[in-house]
């Protein structure tokens, strides 16, 4: 069973500088990747889940909890605040 989370529309009223770690929770809710690379997260529902060769300036629109340090490549993340 699982349970439905609704997430928060419109623009994202603040950002913030994300340092992966694999230990460091936060609630944003999109990432901007400035450098190329992996990037590995853990979604608000606890799925881990790693995104290959995002090229720089992407955005990536979803919801998480964490940005790993392990298996994370990619620099420059930001991370959206609603």
């Amino acid at each position: 069973m699982s349970e439905k989370i609704y997430l928060p529309s419109g623009l994202a009223t603040d950002a913030i500088a994300i340092t992966p770690s694999d230990s460091t929770v936060l609630t944003v809710f999109g990432l901007y990747v400035g450098g190329a690379g992996n990037v590995a997260v853990t979604g608000l529902s606890g799925v881990a889940v790693t995104f290959t060769n995002v090229p720089a300036g992407t955005i990536l629109p979803i919801a998480v909890n964490r940005v790993m340090l392990t298996n994370t490549t990619a620099t420059n993340i930001t991370g959206f605040l609603v």
